[in-house]
């Protein structure tokens, strides 16, 4: 396993020797970066909000993500092999990568830098609710939590529960609510 001790100044001493070089553009790197942190959630949260509004889409997503998701047009490197689990009243789900930070990419982004700390990847399994309680979510003592173990054969989508007082609204805006960490299962969807 790697240590990740050090990466964002490696991460930036190198992006300084590829602009000072000419190599690359300040603003493209900007650009690419923002186009992962920002359409990959966005991917995602369209395919939870199709999920909360078209029944038949969600049996496909829940029985096969791969291709439900392909039915949105995201796919590709990092999105093969997707599952999807929901919450329930029952049963909350938290995604981690234990070996390293195996994450669905078309759907979600880049992973968030805590995604891949040791930190994170260990406590997820040793104690989830603490772990969840730190991220601010607070479940029912009755409410399971699984975690599911994100490998590079299976990457997992959680689909959030609706928030209440949403019936009747549209995708778009619904999806509005769904934020990345409500599908890694650290968060909850924004309540209107």
């Amino acid at each position: 396993m790697a240590d990740d001790t050090g990466t964002p100044q490696r991460v930036e001493a190198l992006e300084t020797i590829l602009v000072e070089k000419g190599y690359v553009e300040p603003a493209a790197l900007d650009a690419i970066a923002e186009i992962y942190e920002d359409v990959g959630p966005k991917n995602g949260a369209k395919v939870v909000a199709r999920c909360w509004v078209d029944a038949a889409y969600r049996e496909r997503l829940l029985t096969d993500a791969t291709s439900a998701i392909a039915e949105l047009g995201f796919g590709g490197r990092q999105g093969e092999h997707m599952v999807a689990v929901e919450n329930t009243p029952e049963v909350h789900h938290l995604i981690v990568c234990t070996l390293c930070s195996c994450y669905p990419w078309p759907v979600l982004g880049l992973p968030p830098a805590w995604y891949k700390s040791p930190a994170y990847r260990s406590r997820a399994v040793i104690d989830p609710r603490g772990l969840l309680a730190d991220f601010g979510v607070t479940l029912a003592e009755s409410q399971r939590i699984e975690v599911h173990d994100s490998t590079a054969e299976i990457r997992y989508l959680v689909v959030p529960m609706r928030p209440p007082g949403t019936e009747g609204w549209l995708e778009d805006k619904l999806a509005e609510l769904v934020a990345r960490d409500s599908m890694i299962g650290t968060g909850l969807p924004r309540v209107p």
